[in-house]
């Protein structure tokens, strides 16, 4: 398969799908004030209606990685963006809480391959020795989404509401699963799959390795708390603490989405080239998360002078995690790729799951300010999960290396 034709058939129709993903995903940040206007969400509710779309993403994270074994990312993709492109439909008509809080999930089912079918398309075509590089281009087209998801979101939803612009998202959706299906390689993989209940064995057999417990408490407490709460939270702490209004918090998330997409790009560029000179992706990584934990602290701290400066940290290193999924792959086998990816991907995504409804929950706690919630309650709600990424890292660089090897016996 040439350079280009790599791109455009195996990368870009995924790397589209991650983008919408990544849209509905922090699409809420935006909106939130609508739908507590509209409907009286408490925080907590805030905090668990946006979390459903986490919560039903990470929980099919685990059969994902079976169906994209067996049927191949192309198949796969096209029916959950179809499934999505519905909950979105869901949401624009919903009625009241319980009915926005079942489409929100559906949209999470929907887009639970977002990410997962790119790395298993890369995993297919893309050489070993490029996937990480591969793997954050695709990022950083989801990283689009994050733009889309701030003042262009804000934009449109001044135009024609909410409900209309889940009703446009849910047809860019649908034109979005007709372009994978369309234009993915119809060869999705280079050996035969292995029955189903075979591969669920697998699944679980990884799930038993010590390198997965060693590295999944890492990566889902790091980039899944990221996600949790830049999906959700970044919005109203501009807001309550940094006192900004509406137009200036939409055009603060805009900057945070571009350095996502400039960041995660970089990070790939960065590991590519050290790469070169032997210095693996897990090491440039664990670098990385210096300065993520370095940035939490000072929001944590309402140091507002480099409040500004330290989201953009957060927001352009919280994925670095991107960069362990190449090497846990390859540690496994290629031909487990999916399921390798998914596992983690589960503990990710239940990690933002959690975060997001406890964030809002801790936040609850707190006395309401003037113009929302507590500046003191957001600083308890991120330094506790600051500790607990602490604590994540520490266990990584004490637990031993494991050579592990998945049973491929049925």
């Amino acid at each position: 398969m040439t350079r280009l034709r790599l791109i455009l058939s195996a990368l870009l129709p995924f790397a589209i799908g991650y983008f919408m993903s990544y849209l509905l995903r922090a699409v809420n940040a935006v909106v939130a004030p609508d739908l507590v206007k509209d409907l009286g969400l408490s925080p907590a509710q805030l905090g668990l209606l946006t979390a459903a779309y986490l919560g039903a993403f990470a929980l099919f994270q685990l059969p994902l990685g079976v169906l994209l074994d067996r049927y191949g990312p192309r198949k796969v993709q096209a029916a959950l963006l179809t499934v999505a492109a519905a909950g979105c439909l869901g949401f624009a008509y919903a009625p009241n809480f319980a009915v926005l809080f079942l489409a929100r999930a559906v949209v999470g089912l929907g887009f639970s391959a977002g990410l997962m079918a790119s790395y298993k398309s890369t995993a297919t075509w893309v050489p070993a020795e490029r996937r990480s590089l591969a793997n954050t281009a695709v990022m950083s087209v989801g990283a689009l989404g994050m733009v889309v998801a701030s003042e262009p979101t804000e934009y449109l939803v001044g135009l024609i509401g909410w409900r209309g612009t889940f009703g446009v998202f849910a047809g860019v959706i649908l034109v979005s699963a007709i372009l994978v299906f369309a234009a993915a390689p119809r060869a999705d993989t280079f050996v035969e799959p292995a029955p189903l209940r075979r591969q669920f064995g697998q699944m679980l057999s990884i799930m038993r390795t010590g390198v997965f417990w060693r590295l999944a408490p890492l990566l889902g407490l790091t980039s899944g708390v990221q996600i949790g709460i830049s999906t959700l939270w970044t919005g109203p702490w501009f807001r309550d603490v940094m006192g900004l209004g509406r137009e200036e918090v939409a055009r603060h998330l805009l900057w945070l989405a571009f350095a996502f997409m400039v960041g995660i790009l970089s990070v790939g560029v960065v590991a590519d080239r050290l790469g070169r000179r032997g210095i693996g992706a897990m090491q440039v990584m664990l670098g990385f998360n210096i300065l993520y934990f370095a940035a939490q602290l000072v929001i944590v701290l309402r140091i507002t002078a480099l409040a500004m400066p330290a989201w953009l940290v957060v927001a352009a290193l919280g994925q670095v995690a991107v960069l362990a999924y190449p090497w846990f792959e390859q540690h496994l086998g290629r031909e487990v790729a999916g399921r390798a990816n998914a596992t983690i991907n589960f503990t990710l995504f239940l990690c933002a799951f959690a975060s997001q409804y406890l964030v809002g929950f801790i936040i609850g706690l707190f006395p309401a300010s003037a113009t929302g919630y507590s500046p003191e309650g957001y600083s308890w709600a991120i330094g506790i999960f600051l500790v607990a990424q602490l604590v994540a890292y520490g266990w990584y660089l004490a637990a031993s290396p494991h050579k592990d090897v998945v049973e491929k016996r049925a």
